[in-house]
Order: structure tokens, then C-alpha cells, then sequence
């Protein structure tokens, strides 16, 4: 590049850089900058810390109980093919890497014949009602820590009644549905 050339280029930063200075004074005359009286999304955050205490507390999961004499048995049917790798469902099934589930409903925790549960299970007591298998259909190791069964659980209050309206059904006798007085007790009213 020769020397004309180069004071063309050099000329040409010089006015960019020229405009530019002269843009921005032409904008800040323009839009003078002024301090916000009030910021334009106030957050109101408590004082003392107490944004910490204010955690929602785990209530456990959505009630159930309501939706069971509507429940769609086919579509729990549909759920528990996800369960069939461990479990099987029919009359007098054998075990897999979980218990058999006939007669789950209302039947005692960790007693199923022939099956190695978890200290956890085995220990925790009490029977699968509707409310327990809500809770543990939802969150397996949330509602028995501990437990061996590898299973996220079911997010949908739906999916879960139906998934236990299945599990009704896969009975020699059927659970009674649940009284209002129980329905009403599960949801707090």
C-alpha cells in the first residue's frame, strides 16, 4: 500500500471515530440520563432472613383418594406394563426382582412370600392402603428410604389412581373405594 493509501485508511479511522464521539453526544443530549426514583420491578424481599424459612415444606404428594371410583383401570393397566421388568401382576406369579403385587391392596408391608426386601421396607410397617401407595407411587425413596425399588414414580395424581385402581382390580376380592370421610381426611377439607 502506498502513502496515499495509507491516508486514506488513517483518514477514514479518524472520521468513524469522529462520528461515533459525535453519535454519542448527540444521544446523551437526546436522552439525558436521569436516576431512577423507584426500580422498575420492585422485589420485596422480608427481612431477617426470613426467605430461608419461608421454604415450601414437602406436603407430600397430591391426593388421590377422590379420583379412585373414576379411575381408569386400562390406562393403570397400561402403567403397570413399565412394572412387568420387575413385577408381575397374576395370580400366583413368581417374584422377579420385586415382590409379586397380587393382592397388594391393603396387604401388609414387606410380606410377600419368598421375597428379600430392604431393611427399610421390611422394617417400616404398616399396610399398602390407598394413601401409602399414593405416597410410594409418587416417590418410591422419598416415602420409604431405603428402599431397593429403582422407580422415579408417577408425577400425575391421575396416573397414580389409575396405576391403584389397577392394583385393585388384581385381587381375588376388591378393596372397598375409599369413604368420603377418608376422601375428605386425605384432602385436608
Amino acid at each position: 500500500m502506498d502513502e496515499l493509501g495509507l491516508n486514506k485508511l488513517f483518514a477514514g479511522l479518524l472520521v468513524a471515530g469522529l462520528l461515533l464521539m459525535t453519535g454519542v453526544k448527540l444521544a446523551e443530549i437526546l436522552v439525558p440520563h436521569s436516576e431512577l426514583e423507584q426500580n422498575a420491578y420492585v422485589i420485596e424481599v422480608p427481612e431477617g432472613g426470613a426467605v430461608a424459612d419461608a421454604a415450601p415444606a414437602d406436603s407430600g404428594p397430591e391426593p388421590i383418594m377422590a379420583l379412585l371410583a373414576s379411575a381408569d383401570v386400562a390406562a393403570g393397566e397400561k402403567l403397570a406394563k413399565k412394572c412387568t421388568a420387575c413385577h408381575v401382576f397374576d395370580k400366583g406369579g413368581a417374584n422377579k426382582v420385586g415382590p409379586a403385587l397380587w393382592n397388594v391392596v391393603n396387604a401388609d408391608k414387606g410380606v410377600a412370600e419368598g421375597f428379600g426386601y430392604s431393611s427399610a421396607l421390611a422394617e417400616f410397617g404398616g399396610q399398602w392402603d390407598y394413601a401409602s401407595l399414593n405416597a410410594f407411587l409418587a416417590k418410591p425413596k422419598a416415602y420409604i428410604s431405603g428402599t431397593k425399588m429403582n422407580f422415579a414414580g408417577l408425577k400425575k395424581p391421575q396416573d397414580r389412581a389409575n396405576m391403584i385402581a389397577y392394583l385393585r382390580q388384581q385381587a381375588d376380592s376388591l378393596a372397598a373405594l375409599p369413604t368420603d370421610e377418608q376422601i375428605a381426611a386425605e384432602s385436608g377439607s
